[in-house]
């Protein structure tokens, strides 16, 4: 049975609203009804270009759509899912869920309260890369640990929050995705006063697993990266090239006074060459329309804030 296509509304169009917008544009299950930017001539050249509506006032068109996704800057994400979930309750909106934790834990009530559909932009979860990653993980005999890197030069466009809740919450997301809870966390870094710029973080999970995440935002070289170690495997994953490569120890011999010898063997795993903003913008367009499919909701976004808060205030302190 052909579904409906789902009636969108995108509010923010900077950098990250502007790929939401080309990635909706080209989606046949979703009818894009309107976009919104407080910079309106902005707004209206882009509605040009594709054919989409621009919204000046948001009350007049809230009750037109079946879901809103929100891509404006950090601290007016709170304000946004308020306004529009008095008509819509199908609403994505951009990592971080807010711009603290206390924000973040009042949103989430709200969201309970409301019994909205949310779902934040933690776009790592739907790399393909990971999605494989996560296949691979979830057949080793034991996780010992996994580590994070990521490494990007701090962008004029980002001036409301530091490394911890720009970069570095991708990888507290995929660290509570891959491994569980978290028991204990500890942190250093560099600030310049109460920005952090560097940031490093060990996380014990109840499980027993590490997860050792470093992001910087002072760096020249852009890197993504997550390698795990394992029992049976060691495993190596790039997330801008997408490719991953596992190493395994096959087999173990001695001959009669000789030394050990190890015959190792690597495996390269195929990674389909998707865009992840695609797959995830499908995703919660399925979930708009009624499927049971898993994504990360409020929830993922308070858990992920109250690790943020908690590196902060270690390198803060």
């Amino acid at each position: 049975m052909q579904k409906n296509p789902v009636r969108i509304g995108l509010i923010g169009l900077g950098k990250m609203g502007q790929n939401h917008l080309r990635v909706l544009a080209m989606l046949k299950s979703v009818e894009l009804v309107f976009i919104h930017d407080a910079n309106l001539e902005s707004a209206r050249r882009l509605g040009e270009t594709y054919s989409v509506p621009v919204a000046e006032n948001l009350d007049q068109v809230l009750d037109q759509v079946d879901a809103v996704v929100i891509a404006t800057p950090t601290v007016t994400h709170a304000e946004y899912v308020r306004k529009v979930a008095t008509n819509v309750k199908n609403i994505f909106v951009e990592k971080p869920l807010a711009d603290t934790l206390q924000e973040a834990e009042a949103l989430h009530a709200f969201v309970q309260q409301h019994a909205l559909n949310v779902q934040v932009g933690f776009i790592e979860r739907f790399n393909p890369a990971i999605q494989q990653l996560k296949k691979v993980l979830d057949k080793s005999k034991q996780i010992i640990s996994v580590d994070f890197t990521r490494t990007n030069k701090l962008s004029a466009r980002i001036t409301d929050v530091d490394v911890v809740t720009d970069l570095m919450i991708h990888d507290i997301d995929l660290a509570l995705y891959i491994n569980g809870p978290v028991c204990t966390v500890s942190a250093h870094g560099v600030k310049e006063g109460q920005m952090i710029d560097f940031a490093s973080a060990l996380l014990t999970h109840t499980n027993g697993r590490f997860s050792r995440i470093q992001a910087s935002r002072i760096t020249e070289k852009k890197v993504r990266s997550v390698q795990a170690t394992c029992m049976d495997m060691y495993v190596d994953c790039e997330l801008m090239r997408k490719e991953i490569v596992i190493n395994r120890q096959s087999e173990i011999r001695q001959q009669s006074g000789e030394p050990y010898t190890i015959s190792a063997l690597e495996e390269t795993v195929e990674v389909r060459p998707q865009e992840a903003l695609l797959i995830e913008l499908q995703t919660f367009v399925a979930r708009c329309q009624g499927e049971a499919v898993s994504l990360p909701d409020a929830l993922a976004g308070l858990e992920a804030m109250q690790i943020c808060d908690q590196i902060q205030k270690a390198v803060l302190q």
